[in-house]
């Protein structure tokens, strides 16, 4: 009886682990379409100040040396865009997603030099 409330325990726990960062069913690191046009943001940078402002947030002291970005990069499908002020100048209309990837992440996606994470755009096909 003991070890099978201890599996049923630890089953509980690591299928938490599994759903972090995520709230209430969607990742906490991704903006939906529908979050977009809700938010009534004119602009990739208003859309994101509105809904989650943690991904515009500064990073701190990234490296020893401090000469890489502490804020993150700024990609549109998968092209490099600019940087964190790029934003500006993208059209909360043409837009179906935003996603934050964290240093770890933007790393084995787009290779060294996004120590600060990236910022993901995904325009509307």
């Amino acid at each position: 009886m003991a070890r099978t409330v201890r599996i049923l325990l630890l089953s509980l726990v690591l299928g938490a682990c599994t759903h972090a960062g995520q709230k209430g069913g969607r990742d906490s690191n991704v903006i939906s379409e529908a979050e977009i046009d809700a938010s009534g943001g004119t602009t990739a940078y208003d859309v994101i100040q509105k809904v989650r402002s943690n991904f515009l947030s500064d990073r701190g002291k990234t490296t020893i040396m401090g000469a890489a970005p502490n804020k993150p990069s700024v990609f549109v499908d998968g092209v490099h865009f600019g940087e964190i002020s790029a934003l500006r100048s993208v059209s909360a209309r043409q837009l179906a997603s935003i996603r934050l990837y964290r240093a770890w992440e933007a790393q084995q996606k787009y290779g060294s030099g996004f120590v600060g994470g990236v910022i993901e755009l995904t325009t509307r096909k």
